[in-house]
């Protein structure tokens, strides 16, 4: 009767989890003695009966994203960063220098220290073991300044709107530079902190109504009522 994955290992809808005289629990279901999950989560083999602890605000990582994650640990070769996923990502010091690592030379909380906000790009991840950062592209390093909010990863999309209509619109009407991380989190820098504020009040109601039409109309004239500026007839 076999398992297909160890306890606590992350999973998706679809994915076979084990074979034979096994009960089915959370977000599990049988077919021809077959389990399958329900749901993305963490999967738990409790003596025969098999749960999937669903994760509704955790991301997955896809290769090609770009996320914002903080550094939650400088290690002796690189650092693991809390990309809000069920683990953390890596990222190592020959992923971030321009020159060979060296350990004995190279002062890592120097360049990124525990509490540091990050720009990366995953750039490894199957499910095996841990993703994989780095930040040597364009655009990519460590966040200086701006405002930082976070909302469900599967909100993303709807942040970006269809053809790029709600970022774009986001990004004039609030005259604010926005990163937006595949992870969930947004960065937004401004002229002054009022204009962040508002952007980030805006993404938040995004979030919030979601799954309702007519959202950028009533995004932009949201904006528009707190700039204190004409909405155009």
């Amino acid at each position: 009767m076999p398992t297909f994955y160890e306890n606590r290992q992350l999973v998706t809808p679809g994915d076979l989890l084990a074979e034979g005289n096994y009960l089915t629990g959370d977000n599990t279901y049988k077919e021809n003695d077959k389990i399958y999950s329900t749901r993305i989560g963490l999967v738990n083999y409790k003596e025969r009966r098999i749960h999937v602890t669903a994760l509704k605000a955790f991301y997955v990582p896809q290769v090609g994203d770009i996320v914002i994650g903080r550094v939650a640990e400088v290690g002796i070769s690189g650092w693991m960063i809390d990309i809000n996923a069920p683990y953390p990502a890596v990222l190592r010091a020959s992923d971030v220098l321009d020159r060979p690592f060296r350990p004995q030379r190279n002062d890592l909380p120097s360049i990124f220290n525990e509490d540091d906000l990050l720009i990366a790009k995953v750039v490894a991840y199957d499910r095996t073991r841990d993703p994989m950062l780095t930040v040597r592209e364009s655009g990519l390093g460590k966040v200086t300044h701006g405002l930082v909010v976070k909302i469900t990863p599967t909100k993303i999309p709807r942040v970006i709107g269809r053809k790029g209509s709600m970022i774009s619109m986001l990004k004039r009407e609030t005259e604010c530079r926005i990163t937006l991380g595949q992870n969930g989190l947004v960065l937004i820098s401004g002229k002054t902190l009022e204009d962040e504020q508002i952007a980030a009040m805006a993404i938040r109601k995004i979030e919030e109504e979601s799954h309702t039409s007519g959202l950028t109309d009533r995004i932009t004239q949201m904006v528009r009522k707190e700039k204190g500026g004409v909405e155009n007839t």
